[in-house]
């Protein structure tokens, strides 16, 4: 849960150093500690590595508009920029990557980095170098030199507060020299935290294990439902390419054989792969997103719109850094005219618009990930009765205050061994129960027979090297749908949904992406490693993916629901979000279409909608039931909901309360680790069941019976809401309960009060909730409050550029105590967003101060 999934573990002597720290460098030089830390912002600064010289206007809140007459310029500047805001987020970024945290925080995190080590991020990010554009190789290496730059003129606390705790807790830590590696790591960062269903895969085996039989885990992950929540495109692939208007058929998928005897292995493994630091915050089944795009049909401008919010981990500072870049004057050599949001460490922009098109992401979510268990003997794994050598590698871990651990990783010929990971040694007792059914094969039955033991090994995608890099510039520079197209087809991973508008008028949707074609087997289920049959047969063409162009309904809607419909021939994943949101946005969508007119505001007014869309098969169930006293009230409350998640609306209070309680009680027997989130899966799940009051899941637990089960959880909530909130029900508030603290993820969980005074977010109270449009995310098995977030804000009217709107979780700044470390926070939680200017003279309208970076000399 949301509790196990923190960055780094506590670590009391580490802490109490750092907060020793802190505490003398406040009493002994005030202010000033802080303060040297923070960028400059006016005048002027020399940059050996500039050929020309590049300016940065920053507004009223920071934010950095970059000019320079070079590509390699702009990218110098922009790595410059994103060090002087950024540097302690960046460093702990690639030393993560890296498998490198144990050189700084000591043992406690030998285990994160011997996973890492073993799946190879950072060796795999530097294959990809060499496969490359040239052009991409330059700025690369061109961003990389400006953050040298910047660690040229700044040392030790000069670069960040953390820096100063750092060198309590490890004097002899030296900062490195940025490389273009560094930055393409971070691209695995990003593809492990969107992997899609690995944590289902394991989940699914280790309930079986437990004793759940496979139906009733089948009830508990049900098929998307297509008739009531519509897909991105609808249709399949003919002729080699795909038709959103023509039917293909799929194919039917024949599941993997479950695990039969996995006696908690494979739970193993999906502990060991769910305790990695998430890159983009804190985990939670919430993660997802929204994007739209409206043709100009509809709107007062007469030109699309599109909006995006991405949902992420809520984390200090964001993951996030809003930027523009801009060469000052746009030819072929310097493409650049790009306002967006971007990542610190990765040059480019990620999100955003240019003079003639916008973009948004939303996570696709294939199933690009499968674990197989190995039959190993004798330094071979088994494969239909034949052996294959393992290839193997050696790998060192540097552990600060300690002796290095130095470990073998063995890889199959479908990926690395993740039981060699040193956090994963137990699982080398795995050889009397392989967790795949034989089926009744004897060829099976043998290559089963015991010997040495059993591997779990991981195919991903993300562990070939690609060419992800090269698409983000070529979306900066494209201008037009077919452009944008050819960028997308380099986006190889993480796999996202694109949405797509345009000056000209259109609007489209594009799904790139590297997902496997398997054999046997569907993903859902560990595969067996020793039967080929099971091996990936290779990838899904590019022109075969999921896209559309001006649909005739005029609007495109992803929100991570299925991509296509039951038409399409290929196999993406069956584990999709349920569609609730997405259904959502499409039907104010279609309602405001028929007003026309639509405007910015409208779009962010839909961001911002709070409609617990689950809730409304629920509530006349709760409503039927008996309740005494504050639940009796409760229910009140529910009568006349409009079933908006309000910050101060009682009656959300009060639902997700009982909500909570009721997936306890109804689900008691998962336990905590595999326990139903509150949002999409378990809204589909507990629909069903409401209307089986005869189902297995009413009965054996501490309330016996569907109408006892709804009885007790209204009863359990009110009073918990009455010890929490007070003993009049009308007074309950939902932003009481649901608080956002965006919270540092190396320091920010300490325990220890004045590091997370000094380095966290203001708590702030928040509406919406899990799978709602403003998709709040928590997770009730640690309380209601709010782990994952619309990490961002944005909405694009492409007949005005300049009125562009957007708004970041936290703020530009890194920095503790600056004052565009979390400005935006408040703005965020009320709905309201900033100016995104754009032309030249916008931004310098906007803007407060201006840097000039120039050549040295």
């Amino acid at each position: 849960m949301a509790g196990s999934r923190t960055r780094f573990r506590r670590w009391s002597l580490i802490v109490l150093s750092a907060a020793a720290c802190l505490a003398l460098a406040a009493a002994g030089t005030g202010f000033w500690s802080v303060q040297r830390a923070f960028p400059d912002v006016e005048g002027a600064v020399d940059l050996p590595a500039l050929e020309g010289t590049a300016t940065v206007h920053r507004d009223a809140y920071g934010i950095p508009q970059i000019y320079a007459d070079s590509s390699e310029d702009l990218f110098r500047a922009q790595g410059f920029v994103d060090a002087q805001d950024r540097f302690w987020q960046m460093h702990v970024n690639r030393l993560t990557t890296a498998g490198r945290l144990s050189e700084v925080f000591g043992a406690e995190q030998v285990e994160t980095d011997a996973y890492l080590r073993t799946m190879g991020w950072r060796r795999v990010a530097a294959q990809e170098y060499a496969l490359l554009r040239p052009e991409t190789r330059a700025y690369l290496d061109a961003y990389a030199e400006g953050v040298n730059a910047y660690l040229d003129r700044r040392e030790g606390g000069e670069r960040g507060l953390e820096f100063t705790a750092l060198k309590a807790l490890n004097p002899d830590h030296e900062v490195a020299e940025w490389t273009a590696v560094d930055s393409l790591a971070w691209l695995k960062a990003m593809a492990w935290d969107l992997r899609g269903n690995m944590q289902h895969e394991t989940e699914r085996a280790a309930l079986l294990a437990s004793g759940i039989g496979r139906d009733r885990i089948e009830e508990l992950y049900p098929p998307y439902p297509e008739q009531e929540h519509r897909p991105i495109v609808e249709g399949g692939v003919s002729g080699g390419a795909f038709h959103a208007d023509r039917d293909a058929g799929a194919a039917d998928g024949d599941a993997a054989l479950p695990p039969r005897r996995a006696a908690g292995v494979l739970a193993d493994v999906g502990a060991g792969l769910e305790a990695l630091p998430p890159m983009l915050g804190p985990e939670s089944p919430g993660l997802g997103s929204n994007s739209w795009v409206v043709s100009g049909e509809y709107t007062a401008s007469g030109r699309p719109l599109l909006a995006n919010d991405p949902h992420l981990g809520a984390q200090m500072p964001s993951v996030w850094h809003q930027t523009g870049l801009h060469c000052t004057e746009v030819t072929e050599q310097c493409p650049f005219d790009v306002t967006g949001f971007g990542f610190a460490g990765l040059p480019g922009v990620v999100i955003g618009h240019n003079a003639d098109i916008a973009w948004g992401f939303t996570n696709l979510g294939p199933d690009v990930a499968d674990l197989y268990l190995e039959r190993i003997e004798g330094g071979a794994a088994v494969v239909d009765g034949e052996r294959e050598p393992l290839t193997t590698r050696e790998e060192t871990v540097k552990v600060a205050g300690g002796e290095d651990v130095a470990f073998t990783v063995r890889s199959t010929r479908h990926g690395p061994l993740l039981s060699d990971a040193e956090a994963a040694a137990n699982l080398r007792g795995i050889g009397a129960s392989p967790p795949v059914d034989s089926g009744g094969d004897p060829a099976r039955k043998a290559a089963e027979a015991p010997g040495d033991g059993y591997g779990v090994a991981l195919s991903w995608t993300a562990l070939e090297p690609g060419t992800t890099a090269d698409s983000i510039f070529l979306l900066n520079a494209a201008d037009d749908f077919a452009s944008f197209r050819e960028a997308a087809r380099s986006f190889e991973v993480p796999a996202q949904n694109l949405v797509y508008a345009d000056t000209d008028g259109d609007i489209g949707y594009q799904a790139p992406g590297s997902i496997p074609v398997r054999g046997k087997g569907d993903g859902r289920w560990p595969a067996p490693g020793w039967d080929s049959d099971y091996d990936w047969q290779g990838f899904i063409d590019f022109d075969e993916l999921p896209v559309v162009r001006n649909p005739d309904r005029g609007y495109i809607v992803t929100a991570n629901q299925a991509a296509a419909g039951s038409g399409y021939e290929h196999m993406l994943t069956s584990d999709w979000a349920y569609g609730y949101r997405s259904q959502r946005i499409d039907t104010l969508l279609a309602e405001a279409t028929r007003k026309g007119g639509l405007t910015t505001a409208d779009m962010a007014a839909i961001q911002m909608d709070n409609e617990n869309s689950g809730a409304r098969a629920v509530v006349p169930y709760l409503l039927r039931v008996g309740a005494e006293g504050a639940a009796a009230r409760g229910q009140d409350l529910l009568a006349d909901w409009d079933f908006q998640q309000d910050a101060d609306s009682p009656a959300a209070a009060f639902y997700n309360a009982a909500y909570s309680h009721l997936l306890d009680l109804t689900f008691d027997e998962l336990g905590r680790d595999h326990a139903l989130d509150v949002g999409s899966r378990s809204w589909l799940v507990v629909d069903r069941l409401l209307e089986e009051p005869g189902s297995p899941w009413w009965k054996g637990g501490e309330a016996e019976g569907r109408d006892a089960v709804l009885s007790e959880a209204l009863r359990r909530a009110a009073g918990e809401l009455t010890r929490r909130l007070g003993d009049d029900p009308a007074e309950w508030r939902w932003g009481e309960l649901h608080t956002l603290t965006a919270t540092h993820p190396s320091l920010g969980s300490s325990g220890i009060a004045p590091l997370e005074w000094a380095f966290n977010g203001t708590p702030v109270e928040a509406s919406g909730g899990d799978s709602t449009v403003n998709a709040t995310g928590w997770e009730h098995t640690e309380g209601y409050a709010v782990t994952t977030v619309p990490s961002m804000r944005m909405t694009v009217d492409m007949a005005d550029l300049d009125a562009a709107r957007w708004v970041d979780l936290t703020g530009a700044s890194g920095h503790a105590f600056h004052a565009h470390h979390e400005d935006q926070t408040a703005l965020w939680a009320r709905g309201e967003t900033v100016p995104m200017p754009f032309t030249r003279d916008a931004v310098r309208e906007r803007s407060e101060n201006v840097l000039t970076l120039r050549p040295a000399g």
